[in-house]
Parts: C-alpha cells; structure tokens; sequence
C-alpha cells in the first residue's frame, strides 16, 4: 500500500477560506454552469463537495440541491463546518477523497474546483469521483493550469512549474510554508488525467459570458483584457490559467 504525505490543516494557512464573500461568489459560478448544463433546478440531485474546507461554499451549494455531503481531511475545518453549518440537508465528515466511505453510484453531482493538485495522488481522487458518480452524473471540475506565471495559493512566480525539489527551497525561503505539496499539471496531463470522463468545457463560455457565469471579479464583458483572454486562448488554449469542466460519468 502506497504512503502517502498529506496536506493537513490548509485552512489555518489560508484564512482566505473563511471570506463568505469570494466563497459565494464561487459558490454561484458553479451553480450557475451546472443549471446551464442541467437546464433547470438541482433540487433534484444530491451533491458530494470534495474539500467542503471551512463549508461555507457547501452551505450555500447545498441550498439547490436535495441533500448534500462534504468531505476534507483538515479537521479544524470540518469541526468549524460541523458547528456552524450542518442540518438534516447537509452533513461534513472527516473523510479522504482518495478513498471514500460511500458505496458506488451514490451521487448525482461531485464538486471538485480546486482540489486535484492538492491531492497525493491525483489520479487515484478523479478514480474515486468516477466510482461515487451515478451513470449520467457530472462533477464540476475547476483545474489550475501548471504554466501559469503566479502560482496562485502562494503568489510566487514560476512556483508550480518548478521541480519539487526547487519548490520546496523556493517556498522555505519566502517564509509561505515548509513545504509544496502542491503538484499542478499541463491542459495536455488534465486531459489524460480525466480521460475516463467526457468532458465537457466551459471554460470559453465562461470569458464570454462573465456576468451570466458569476466571473465578473476576474473579468468585465466587453473589456480589453476579455479580447485578449480570447484572441490568446483561441491559438494557445494550453496555456489558459484555469479550466473550468464538467465530467460526465457515462
């Protein structure tokens, strides 16, 4: 059996997680590209959120849906989500994504935005969301790009395309943390990564569309950098900064 080394209490470093704002915002941006896909209300489904973290996003996503269940290893966050969030709609539990306590085929929907890189094995999570999914069902999948300029958790340049032995120092030495657990990959591994999916993108809609997908806080409709974003994407789609997907279990 494979040991793997973990990344634990995540929340304590990153306060950020407890900002109900930006966690709504995001919390909308889902809700709005699954309603879009759905063509309708999710009160229907019920939703597994990996890394629910400090809970508040689940708690606003389990609003839409028939029941909800989050999972994350960090403790203090699932004891903070435990006290201030959970109901008879939604439960938190200390749990690995990597290996899930629930049978297969119990979900309709799985959000993952944000979590694979934080992983051990990414593969063996997008192994387990495949397995937890209903035939037909969609996970949301939100995915950061490994050429990217700023990394993104620790905003430090050329962080993730580092080799993890300079990325350990690198990180030590700007004082963000002991250690990178962190490992992003390139549009052409995510697309390996998640190839027992159909995949289905909406990464280009959302530029498009910024108001109708909640995505106004990273880009304005009709602006300069809009033009941009789509002039560039439309030659050089692998270096987009952020996918944004829904994986279909057939």
């Amino acid at each position: 059996m494979k040991e793997y080394k973990y990344q634990k209490g995540f929340s304590e470093q990153h306060t950020e997680l407890y900002d109900r704002n930006a966690r709504e915002q995001k919390a909308n941006k889902i809700l709005s590209v699954l309603k879009d896909y759905f063509g309708g209300p999710l009160d229907g489904f019920t939703l597994m959120d990996i890394g629910s973290s400090t809970g508040i996003m689940t708690h606003l996503l389990s609003k839409e849906f028939k029941h909800t269940i989050g999972i994350d290893i960090d403790e203090k966050a699932v004891a903070y989500s435990k006290t201030n969030y959970e109901n008879n709609n939604l439960k938190f539990l200390l749990q690995d994504s990597m290996s899930v306590e629930f049978a297969d085929n119990s979900f309709d929907v799985i959000n993952c935005s944000h979590i694979y890189e934080h992983v051990p094995d990414s593969e063996q999570l997008m192994k387990e969301i495949y397995r937890l999914l209903k035939p037909g069902g969609i996970c949301f999948f939100a995915a950061g790009n490994r050429f990217v300029f700023m990394e993104n958790h620790y905003r430090l340049p050329l962080l993730s395309v580092a080799p993890k032995s300079v990325a350990h120092k690198y990180i030590r030495l700007f004082n963000k943390a002991d250690f990178y657990y962190e490992t992003h990959l390139t549009y052409r591994e995510l697309k390996k990564l998640c190839s027992q999916f159909e995949i289905i993108d909406y990464t280009l809609e959302i530029i498009k569309y910024p108001e109708k997908y909640y995505s106004t806080e990273m880009i304005k409709d009709k602006s300069l950098i809009q033009s941009v974003y789509l002039s560039i994407l439309k030659f050089a789609y692998f270096l987009c900064p952020t996918y944004i997907w829904l994986l279909k279990k057939s």
